[in-house]
């Protein structure tokens, strides 16, 4: 195993219930006169939003919110446009995983004059860029899935070639993120569920990644744990702070472990989010046994010790098995025909899995037969 890493943790976090009273003070730390607010169209009328929104004060201060469920590139290019039009200094990105990409992405592409596909999460492309002209963001997430607030990259979708792209720079993090686990209260059990799947998924293919990174491993480790003691909670009663909580931390806590790795889960549900507009974490969790079966051979024996802290027999199959019942507990559905998805664009859906750049962190190489095989499997409910 290479013993020679780089590893980076995250922003300073204001994490607890009525944190978000602190918003306009942490504003004002990071340097922020006049913040652009950004949200996405499905948050915006809530009561929530309006009163954040509401003590940023009126000078200055302008509200975007024309941000897609999956981002795209136009959505980008609008905010930028607003960024720049009222010269702004820095972004409030309020909301779940879309806002927050979207937020960190106006706030790096407003001081670029290169198009954000040179940035892409290849190589060095991050270099590219001026890290001089990289507004500061503050990150509120409302829900508790991507774990966004903590991260150095943002996802979003190329339409002319229909597939999600990352962009990556490290002074994307944002200055400082507040967790507060009353503002995802409102959130429905299915996107409740959805996104702390994804939460899930983030702990599950960092800690089985193949890289040395014991940090992350332990992180995800205890993330995977919250997930387990308060997922279905949350889902059950929305209003279970504690569980909401939980979910809260395991989502930065998913988010900080990937810097290891993502996988196959990821590089399947990335193209078929991008041709089938399929909420990301949903389309994770239904993935995510297919993938576990087949890195099996890798990944037993992080399995079997993943399976034991978590207080269950120290085998494979009792994780997956918990897993399963997990995934059924919460709603998820088993296979792809549960997300509408079929096979008839299977070629393209490989083709764009293979190249996706979380695809090389799989412990076992994804090639176009391993990627077929995988979404025939979760398409066909076999394990």
């Amino acid at each position: 195993m290479q013993l020679s890493a780089t590893w980076n943790y995250p922003t300073s976090i204001r994490f607890g219930p009525g944190r978000i009273a602190e918003l306009a003070a942490t504003v004002r730390e990071a340097g922020i006169k006049r913040p652009l607010f950004v949200t996405d169209a499905n948050l915006v009328a809530l009561p929530m939003t309006q009163s954040a929104l509401a003590t940023l004060g009126g000078d200055g201060v302008a509200l975007f919110s024309d941000v897609k469920s999956n981002p795209v590139e136009s959505n980008i290019a609008a905010g930028v446009a607003a960024f720049r039009q009222g010269a702004h200094d820095g972004v409030v990105a309020f909301g779940g995983g879309s806002a927050l990409d979207a937020g960190k992405l106006i706030a790096f592409a407003a001081g670029q004059t290169r198009p954000i596909w040179d940035f892409e999460d290849v190589g060095d492309n991050w270099r590219r860029a001026d890290a001089t002209r990289i507004a500061p963001v503050i990150a509120v997430p409302t829900t508790a899935g991507t774990g966004s607030e903590v991260g150095r990259a943002g996802v979003v979708t190329d339409e002319r070639m229909r597939t999600k792209k990352v962009i990556f720079h490290p002074a994307m993090m944002p200055k400082a993120a507040i967790c507060d686990p009353v503002l995802t209260v409102a959130m429905p059990p299915p996107i409740t569920a959805g996104t702390g799947m994804d939460a899930l998924a983030h702990c599950l293919e960092a800690y089985c990644g193949a890289f040395y990174h014991p940090l992350a491993d332990g992180i995800a480790v205890e993330g995977t744990r919250l997930v387990k003691q308060s997922l279905a909670r949350a889902v059950a009663a929305g209003d279970d702070i504690e569980a909401r909580a939980n979910m809260m931390a395991a989502a930065a806590m998913g988010a900080t472990a990937f810097q290891k790795a993502l996988g196959a889960i990821h590089a399947l549900s990335h193209p078929v989010g991008a041709l089938y507009d399929t909420h990301h974490g949903l389309t994770n969790a239904v993935f995510m046994p297919y993938v576990l079966v087949f890195n099996r051979k890798a990944i037993e024996n992080r399995i079997r010790r993943l399976a034991a802290y978590l207080g269950l027999k120290s085998s494979f199959g009792a994780f997956l098995e918990w897993l399963l019942e997990l995934r059924a507990a919460v709603g998820v559905p088993h296979t792809l025909a549960g997300l509408n998805v079929g096979d008839e664009q299977l070629d393209l859906i490989v083709a764009m899995a293979v190249e996706d750049p979380t695809a090389p962190g799989n412990p076992v190489p994804l090639d176009e037969g391993a990627a077929r095989s995988i979404f025939r499997n979760a398409l066909e409910g076999r394990l």
